[in-house]
């Protein structure tokens, strides 16, 4: 199974027709009483001018064949010591979501390595684009067109949305033109699918297909809620799991963009993991979102706010923490000098930490290098009720995920780790 990001690349195309099912679809919720058939046609006729076409002219190195590394084979077969650049063309989508400034939203990979953009509006008219800005960690990039008789799309709050909520999404699968398809919302915050740095995708059943990479997702109301980005499949289709980027994301990506011209990621110096079962048993907790600080850096802001290994953050400036990735999310996305509130269980008690948020090369919460035997633990401090306190240094196994590299190594819960590769801890 794979991971496939949807910008459309022009191509040989083969047709297969198939029978329409009702499988992985939606059905519009029915109003009882209604007398005429339910319709998302009004809905969409304010909504699709704000969804254009992406159609882009780039240019690529190619590799050379290692053979003709040697300067003796490129001789022989007339080969040219510069790399080969190659033409390349692709489809994709956006979303204007600024008809003043004529600003456009459509993920990186649909304008990486573009030359020439055009725009193609739901009237007809082509419009030469330029780059505003990319962030290729998330996948976003802005784009502007001449801002003359523009729609724009109105933004809901995507921290809003719910599982089960109905939407819509809005395209140019595989360059047939603007294509409207519906569903519900699948899952939220998915991440760990390994299709870019920053993932907190909205997950959808509504069909997604390449060439559908930088539309809208929005809501019944018309509202744009995502930017339309992959699909997991198989053999390149559909099958009814697509994934967005939440608008509240990208506009704030969009903002920085705007400000800046770059994303700066916001760095603390604390790596977490996710709060497994085992490792939620061995703190003695009933429910399992969270996250565990794993390491906190030297002389970073973590360190100097008080934070510290083995703590627990449920909460960021009170929105909940479920897992690693969020702590990743959030911090990335802070502004520099930003102070943030981070709720640590620590110890059985809930305590409030302010952390400023700085400048960093490093990423906020991804796990560190390790050993990979190492992976799947957590270590804290030796307790002052430990029965090794004062006796050894080292750190204290405080949980195992089991079945990780960590367990089947013999690790254990309660285990005392003096030294690492004969370095003392």
């Amino acid at each position: 199974m794979t991971i496939r990001k949807t910008g459309y690349f022009l191509a040989c195309i083969t047709l297969v027709l198939i029978t329409v099912s009702t499988l992985g679809r939606a059905a519009l919720p029915l109003k009882a009483g209604d007398k005429e058939l339910p319709s998302l046609a009004p809905m969409l006729e304010s909504v699709t001018p704000a969804v254009v076409n992406v159609a882009t002219e780039g240019r690529i190195q190619l590799q050379q064949n290692p053979l003709f590394a040697d300067p003796f084979f490129r001789r022989f077969f007339n080969v040219p010591d510069q790399p080969i650049e190659r033409k390349t063309q692709s489809l994709g989508s956006g979303v204007i979501v600024d008809a003043k400034r004529g600003l456009v939203l459509t993920n990186n990979h649909v304008i990486a390595n573009a030359v020439q953009i055009t725009v193609t509006l739901r009237d007809g008219r082509h419009l030469d684009a330029e780059i505003i800005g990319t962030d290729p960690e998330a996948d976003v990039a802005v784009i502007k067109i001449p801002a003359d008789k523009l729609t724009s799309l109105k933004t809901a709050d995507s921290d809003q949305l719910r599982v089960g909520d109905f939407v819509v999404a809005i395209g140019n699968p595989f360059g047939l033109g603007q294509t409207v398809t519906s569903g519900i919302v699948s899952a939220l915050g998915r991440s760990g699918l390994g299709i870019e740095g920053y993932e907190d995708f909205i997950q959808t059943d509504a069909s997604i297909n390449p060439g559908n990479s930088g539309g809208a997702l929005v809501n019944l109301n018309g509202e744009l809620i995502g930017i339309n980005t992959a699909i997991f499949s198989q053999n390149g289709g559909n099958i009814g799991i697509g994934f967005a980027i939440p608008i509240n994301m990208a506009l704030d990506i969009m903002e920085q963009l705007l400000e800046t011209g770059e994303v700066q990621r916001g760095y603390l110096g604390v790596y977490a993991q996710d709060l497994s079962p085992e490792l939620a048993e061995a703190f003695g907790l009933t429910r399992q979102s969270g996250a565990i600080v794993n390491r906190v850096l030297e002389n970073s802001p973590a360190e100097k706010a008080g934070l510290m290994t083995g703590d627990i953050v449920t909460k960021i400036d009170g929105k909940p923490v479920r897992n690693s990735s969020d702590v990743r999310n959030q911090i990335g996305l802070r502004r520099i000098g930003e102070k943030v509130i981070f709720d640590i269980l620590r110890d059985g008690k809930t305590i409030n930490i302010a952390v400023e948020i700085v400048a960093g090369k490093e990423d906020p919460g991804t796990p560190s290098a390790v050993n990979p035997r190492l992976e799947g633990m957590t270590v804290g401090d030796i307790k002052p009720d430990h029965p090794l306190y004062g006796k050894m240094e080292g750190v204290v196994i405080a949980g195992v995920q089991r079945g990780s590299p960590a367990w089947r190594s013999g690790l254990r819960e309660g285990d005392v780790i003096t030294s690492v590769n004969n370095a003392p801890i």
